[in-house]
């Protein structure tokens, strides 16, 4: 089956930075919903519309098309008294960005009563290269459309 619009992709990944250093390449699969459902990187999408199950590809994506060009708007410092007790570098939370989006914060360093957060992705700003593996393609079930998520093995449960 040819990956399309609407077709659950279970691939194999690791990803690098430009310098080689390895960031992620788990042991499980993941699996996507194919066809703009925002579930991979429009980049990854593109380069799989067409392709098959075995299919391997080496993807170099700027930071642009990957997890977005450093936004410096995104850091922030909050006085240390707004936390929850046990607050540490490296924790992630929950909050609002100045235009009031909602973002996920990584606390990135702790000075006095001064805790200091960073809202964007951990890995913005950097040029990435994607090792992927195509393991398997299926036709989405109804409830995976509607859902605009993939359910089961290696997607979303309920």
């Amino acid at each position: 089956m040819k990956i399309e619009k609407d077709t659950v992709v279970t691939l194999k990944y690791k990803v690098t930075n430009a310098q080689g250093k390895l960031l992620d390449a788990p042991e499980e699969p993941m699996a996507y919903l194919h066809g703009g459902y925002e579930n991979t990187l429009p980049k990854i999408e593109e380069a799989l519309a067409g392709q098959e199950n075995g299919y391997q590809i080496t993807l170099t994506l700027q930071a642009v098309d990957a997890f977005g060009v450093r936004d410096e708007s995104l850091l922030q410092t909050m006085p240390k008294k707004d936390f929850p007790a046990g607050v540490k570098v490296g924790g992630q939370l929950r909050g609002r960005t100045p235009d009031g989006r909602d973002a996920v914060f990584t606390v990135t360093k702790i000075k006095g009563d001064t805790v200091m957060l960073d809202g964007n992705h951990p890995w913005a700003g950097q040029t990435l290269k994607f090792q992927l593996h195509v393991t398997d393609v299926r036709a989405a079930i109804a409830e995976e459309i509607e859902h605009r998520h993939v359910h089961g093995a290696h997607g979303h449960h309920h």
